[in-house]
């Protein structure tokens, strides 16, 4: 039989769920009715964690590294929803209308994510009210985010949809005008609803002008009120 290893990361799951405001509601009885058949995998950089369309069996957690949340449109073109880090959990509409994953989540570098049964999490659910509302918090606020990534592709113009990449770079993801980006340039495109092409080519407009300066990996806004500016011009 295969024998599995537990991460540096993996400790117990008592003290993941202290990290996660997901689980501060719970009881110890339900801590335990969560922790059934619960169980970690390590990822590597590029490996699909989620898979859209597949069956919606776990939520899932991620303890360490980061992952990106994108929707598989057509002709191989992606649009990522989000960055995603530790402690935050990942489910989606799928568990309650049709058991399938809306999206896929793949590694940006190495990872360690911890997998839930969504069955276990539905019959705490429909025992604990204030764990019920901390999901419906949780999912509303993802999805009134992802009504800002829509109107910025739709009604915004290509350096309107860079400038708010950058600027939920900044404060959402990196919390720091200074940061080595995770992702690729495609990744930037994605996030925008641009191809690999004109983010670059946007990105090395905005550095001529000023406002932020690329050093391979590393990008650095220098000027965040223009950037913010550029936002609400679209």
């Amino acid at each position: 039989m295969t024998t599995f290893h537990r991460s540096s990361n993996c400790q117990s799951c008592e003290v993941c769920n202290r990290k996660s405001v997901f689980f501060q509601s719970l009881s110890d009885e339900e801590m335990k009715m969560i922790n059934v058949n619960r169980y970690e995998i390590t990822f590597k950089d590029g490996e699909n964690i989620i898979k859209q369309g597949t069956t919606s069996s776990h939520m899932v957690m991620l303890t360490s590294g980061m992952a990106k949340m994108y929707i598989e449109g057509v002709d191989n073109r992606n649009l990522i929803l989000e960055l995603v880090k530790p402690w935050n959990i990942i489910g989606g509409p799928g568990i309650y209308i049709d058991n399938r994953y809306h999206y896929s989540v793949t590694a940006l570098g190495n990872c360690t994510a911890c997998f839930i049964e969504t069955a276990n999490l539905k019959k705490v659910v429909r025992q604990n009210p204030d764990f019920a509302e901390t999901m419906l918090t949780l999912c509303s606020f993802s999805g009134s985010k992802n009504f800002e990534r829509l109107v910025s592709i739709v009604q915004k113009q290509m350096h309107g949809r860079i400038a708010d990449v950058l600027l939920y770079l900044l404060r959402d993801v990196y919390g720091s005008p200074s940061f080595e980006l995770s992702i690729s340039r495609q990744d930037i495109g994605d996030l925008s609803g641009l191809s690999k092409d004109s983010a670059i080519r946007i990105l090395k407009e905005l550095e001529n002008e000023g406002i932020i300066k690329i050093d391979g990996r590393k990008i650095n806004i220098i000027k965040e009120d223009i950037l913010q500016m550029i936002s609400f011009k679209g």
